[in-house]
């Protein structure tokens, strides 16, 4: 990847339906180098092309983020079993206090209770849990930051 592919994500991040004309515009290059570069980007996995949903506009009011303690033994299945479940939106194996980050939307605070009770707590490995529902986000992004 050159510095090139990193503008072109750039742009791509702060408007993801910009069209390949603008791109090459904004760039000087020929639209038909950004459509190959994308097409590269794309293939190659270095990029995704997805719609963002706000949670809030689809009736999902109260994020939490939910620290687990595992078997050690367990942590990659537990970690797995979570990313399955649809109020996930982030999983992550970590290192500290926690071996487990899951990050939930969900619409209120009964659908945390029954998430954590019915669900997390019901997963064979998990030892303890603590959960930190989200006040406010000031920052929250689609993906990585383009060095």
């Amino acid at each position: 990847m050159d510095d090139l592919d990193r503008r072109i994500i750039e742009i791509l991040q702060k408007d993801g339906r910009a069209p390949n004309a603008r791109i090459s515009r904004a760039l000087k290059v020929s639209e038909g180098t950004v459509r190959r570069r994308l097409n590269k980007l794309i293939n190659d996995r270095t990029i995704r092309v997805v719609a963002i949903a706000e949670p809030e506009q689809l009736g999902f009011h109260l994020s939490a983020v939910i620290g687990l303690r595992t078997d050690p033994t367990r942590t990659t299945t537990v970690a797995s079993e979570l990313a399955a479940l649809s109020e996930t939106q982030h999983v992550a194996v970590t290192t500290g206090r926690y071996d487990v980050l899951v990050w939930v939307n969900v619409t209120d605070a009964k659908a945390l209770s029954d998430f954590i009770h019915h669900k997390v707590g019901m997963m064979g490995g998990v030892r303890q849990t603590e959960t930190f529902v989200v006040l406010s986000a000031p920052k929250r992004g689609p993906g990585a930051r383009v060095p």
